[in-house]
């Protein structure tokens, strides 16, 4: 096996469990759709979870479900709520200066996860997104941002997988990388996205994120997302730039105290 490449049986099955799980109760060929695998591929992938215990078939349905177990594959995750504690009241305050709703999203392997928002906070906004939302790395401002980031390394290995995974367009994927101008992203602190295809609303919205530092090191984006038909993203990022900057610079200092007092302590 070519190094750094993933073993597609377990990415697909993978796919499958994160389906159920989103979904909370499929039929077999909502399976098979929600992981964008043949049907018959989508068979044999439940039958072995139903027989490891992560899936169960509904009593007098063809529905298949999450079980009890589903939760002990997160035993060993430790979270660092210390990012949502602190960027909170920056972003609420911010989202009620400026008007715009603010969300701060971690990348968690090719997707970005939404850690927090304020789309409830305002009203500009076509819809509310809540914690544990995803975005694709490579098509929204924050994704771009955090693979500007992201080691070269493993920015390398990571767009390798999304290659021979074959669940990415490879002309998509050309294009999305060719038009991926790290230096630049780290030159100027920010990543846009000028209109956003892969939320609830495609295509109605634009993004300007900005980078959240744990001392030298990215830890998170925090982007702002506004009406495409208000305004031209240029005019987004002469308005709201040094504000947006300015907050995320808040939420990194004191990000950073707060790691360097818990060590010492």
């Amino acid at each position: 096996m070519e190094k750094g490449v993933p073993i597609r049986a377990i990415s697909r099955a993978i796919a499958a469990l994160k389906a159920i799980n989103r979904q909370g109760s499929l039929t077999m060929m909502e399976i098979a759709r929600s992981a964008e695998v043949p049907y018959p591929t989508a068979c044999r992938l439940v039958q072995t979870l139903v027989y490891e215990g992560l899936v169960e078939q509904e009593p007098d349905r063809k529905r298949y479900r999450p079980t009890a177990m589903v939760q002990s594959l997160a035993y060993g995750f430790q979270d660092d709520d210390r990012l949502v504690e602190i960027a909170r009241p920056h972003i609420v305050s911010l989202t009620r200066r400026i008007g715009w709703p603010i969300s701060i999203a971690a990348r968690v392997g090719r997707n970005m996860m939404l850690r927090d928002s304020t789309h409830a906070n305002t009203a500009l906004t076509f819809e509310r997104y809540y914690p544990g939302f995803t975005l694709p790395v490579l098509d929204s401002a924050s994704g771009k941002l955090s693979m500007a980031y992201t080691p070269d390394e493993e920015r390398e290995t990571l767009l390798r997988w999304m290659k021979v995974s074959q669940e990415v367009d490879p002309e998509y994927l050309k294009a999305a990388r060719a038009a991926l101008n790290v230096e630049r992203i780290r030159s100027q602190g920010y990543a846009v996205q000028g209109r956003n295809h892969h939320n609830l609303t495609p295509g109605k919205t634009a993004s300007i994120a900005v980078p959240i530092f744990l001392g030298e090191y990215f830890k998170a984006a925090m982007t702002m997302i506004f009406f495409a038909s208000a305004m031209k993203p240029e005019a987004a990022l002469d308005r709201y730039l040094d504000d947006l900057k300015g907050t995320a610079d808040m939420i990194s200092a004191e990000l950073t105290q707060a790691a360097v007092q818990n060590h010492k302590g």
